[in-house]
């Protein structure tokens, strides 16, 4: 019987490796354990069987990019407790294999309204980080709004070009009708309450607010509380 040693030990006895480069090829999910991807070079093995991916890469994980769902209502910290392995879209499990790094340093990005649900970004990578950051006045964000009562005449234009409320001068914005009691708003770097101030000016009472879209990127059918990864051809 002999005692359980460390994952990453036990690799570099296989192949000859250094200690780095086992923590790479295993943090990398190259490494199985019984068949089984393991992505913690501390994890204690006695008698499986390990073995290393025959196109395995002694390299750094490339940093991802996370789209959640997030439900209405949940602030940012509560957002990313909902991340983790079992919460990817069943839809989307394909591809990219999720790890245990993936899920350490995320960096959020473009809050929500309040209580709105919709997309959030959780991000490893600086360059998206600072696109979403520095970028933010330049970027347009799509809203689906459910809305009761009744809109004032030519209230679609009067969004469209620009209107005050209560002495505000509130924005321009895109908005059209999605179907009889929800509008599709369009704006930029759209400020906290904006949206139902909007909504309000033209007589209509939010009920619900979601963020479909920043940029070029959508949420897409992706369930609520659930998350997706972002694709190398998508662009903020």
């Amino acid at each position: 019987m002999t005692d359980p040693i460390r994952l990453s030990k036990r690799l570099i006895e296989l192949v000859g490796c250094s200690r780095r480069e086992a923590e790479l090829f295993i943090e990398g999910g190259w490494v199985t354990v019984d068949g089984e991807v393991i992505d913690e070079p501390q994890f204690k093995v006695e008698g499986q069987k390990v073995e290393l991916d025959k196109d395995a890469k002694a390299t750094a994980p490339e940093p991802v990019t996370i789209l959640l769902n997030a439900p209405a209502g949940i602030d940012v910290e509560s957002a990313m407790q909902l991340i983790s392995a079992e919460t990817l879209s069943e839809e989307h499990r394909y591809g990219k294999r999720p790890l245990r790094g993936h899920f350490l340093r995320l960096t959020a990005s473009a809050d929500l309204q309040a209580n709105a649900s919709g997309l959030l970004v959780f991000t490893q990578d600086w360059k998206i980080l600072r696109k979403l950051t520095a970028d933010s006045a330049k970027i347009e964000q799509e809203y689906v709004v459910e809305v009761e009562g009744d809109m004032v005449a030519h209230g679609l234009n009067r969004l469209t070009h620009g209107l005050s409320y209560k002495g505000k001068e509130l924005p321009a914005v895109k908005a059209s009708w999605q179907n009889e009691n929800r509008l599709r708003f369009a704006m930029k770097n759209p400020q906290p309450g904006i949206i139902g101030q909007l909504c309000q000016a033209v007589g209509l009472k939010v009920i619900s607010v979601r963020r479909i879209r920043i940029g070029g990127v959508s949420i897409g059918k992706v369930p609520v509380g659930q998350w997706r990864y972002l694709s190398g051809k998508e662009k903020f």
